[in-house]
């Protein structure tokens, strides 16, 4: 999953992205990176960490120009390390190319390889990289006609924002996977992953762009197109149970109105006789509002996320198991001492998460816990952008309800229904979201080979590096 960033037509470009991206950190905390554009000439600047980590205000005078595109980044396709940092930028014969791309092209090794024996040589292990090659391929000498022609290539989810020295675009793809939102300030034109970045630079939102379009900003206007072929939309789900900041609005809803009505679906569909409702900070913090509101219980914070933790931390050698949790939650003992503790959380993916957080309410002197989960149960990886395990890895895949509950210690376990989930984002009929996580049904086939291979490419080359 990545958060991408752009701005057109403000003289503190790079300021607004820096902040823009700051926003989006959730999205992605592996690397970030920015490039400018001055009308002439693009400038870039990428790190790996934090936005904080990788932009200081020395460097952001660096990045001068009235237009930028920003990135951070957490991997799906390529490994972490800096040649997979983005924005990535080219340099042709029809000019300069900057692109940022939130999602995952699932026919990215077969265009890479049909590429590579035509003779191109590729420096990152991203699918991204793909699109710039198709580019330069293209034949056409009209830069928006060779970017069009290079997305027709393309299979899977890809949000893009794509900068040249005078134009800024935005990209979503046909199926409408990934988010993508369209706002103004003060005469400027900005394209922001989510809301939240908007608010955070005193943006209007206009409004999303939606599956299949192309924005064109330039000084001729702001220009939409429609070049795809019209299919269903699979907006992915997952952002509104997980992903996305509760603060936006994506696919035309309130998160954190659509993750408040889960919980009280779950309180319907999953009641428990119990004292309190414990949210696992912080995404499963809105669920639990629902659920108690619907249920009746009391709402409290029985654990406390230490939200100061980085990307990595040094754990005593002599550390239990549990440390890499305990670090970043810690129960409230008097809130949860001997009650019986309805426990929400958005998701259960392996699984140990999950049995460490139960252990540690066990611990602190909960009477009972009845976990509640704010999904189904999860039996598919995602090939669209989301970095989920394989099949062999997902705990519902090895065990039913009953099995998951005994493995995770909990003295229940209850999951929303499907059929619940799309009611609560205002789709009852199951007709504009990505649902393959649970379900298994892809909109677009995925090539489990190809993608094995992709990870094997990925090892290669980090212990070649």
């Amino acid at each position: 999953m990545c958060g991408v960033f752009g701005v057109w037509n403000h003289p503190e470009a790079a300021h607004l992205t820096y902040m823009g991206l700051y926003a989006l950190q959730h999205r992605g905390q592996e690397s970030a990176g920015i490039v400018t554009a001055d009308g002439e000439r693009l400038f870039e600047h990428k790190g790996m960490g934090y936005v904080s980590d990788v932009f200081t205000e020395d460097v952001l005078k660096k990045l001068p120009g009235h237009l930028a595109i920003g990135h951070v980044r957490y991997s799906t396709a390529g490994r972490s390390f800096l040649q997979n940092a983005q924005p990535l930028v080219a340099h042709r014969a029809w000019g300069s190319l900057a692109i940022a791309h939130n999602g995952n092209i699932v026919n990215a090794l077969s265009l890479r390889e049909s590429l590579e024996r035509d003779g191109a040589i590729f420096s990152t292990t991203t699918d991204t990289e793909v699109i710039l090659h198709l580019v330069a391929r293209s034949r056409r000498w009209d830069l928006v006609d060779a970017i069009l022609w290079a997305l027709h290539q393309l299979k899977g989810a890809f949000t893009l924002v794509i900068l040249t020295p005078d134009t800024l675009i935005g990209v979503r793809d046909p199926y409408g996977f990934r988010p993508l939102w369209l706002g103004r300030k003060d005469g400027a034109w900005v394209l922001a992953s989510e809301t939240s970045a908007l608010d955070l630079i005193d943006a209007v939102p206009e409004r999303e762009v939606q599956p299949g379009e192309v924005i064109v900003i330039n000084e001729d206007g702001i220009q939409s197109l429609k070049p795809f072929p019209a299919v269903g939309r699979a907006q992915c789900i997952f952002e509104l149970v997980y992903f996305s900041r509760p603060d936006s609005v994506i696919f035309g809803r309130s998160v954190s109105e659509a993750r408040v009505e889960m919980g009280r679906w779950l309180a319907r569909e999953a009641p428990a006789d119990a004292d309190i409702v414990v949210p696992v900070p912080d995404s499963g913090v809105h669920a639990a509002i629902g659920y108690a509101e619907a249920s009746g219980l009391p709402f409290q914070f029985g654990l406390i996320r230490n939200h100061y933790v980085g990307r990595t931390f040094i754990q005593p050698s002599q550390a239990n198991r549990s440390f890499g949790v305990k670090v970043k939650l810690n129960p409230v003992r008097p809130v949860v001492g001997g009650k019986r503790v309805v426990l929400i959380d958005d998701s259960i993916v392996r699984g140990t998460t999950s049995r460490k957080i139960v252990q540690m309410l066990r611990q602190a002197g909960a009477r009972e816990i009845h976990m509640r989960i704010s999904c189904p149960p999860i039996i598919g990886p995602c090939y669209y952008g989301i970095d989920t395990p394989s099949e062999e890895e997902l705990i519902a895949n090895h065990y039913d309800v009953a099995g998951i509950a005994r493995f995770i210690g909990a003295d229940t376990l209850a999951y929303l229904s499907l059929e619940a989930l799309l009611r609560s984002v205002g789709d009852p009929e199951g007709r504009e979201f990505c649902v393959a996580c649970y379900t298994r049904d892809y909109p677009i086939p995925a090539d489990h080979q190809k993608i094995k291979q992709v990870r094997i490419l990925e090892r290669a080359t980090v212990e070649s590096s």
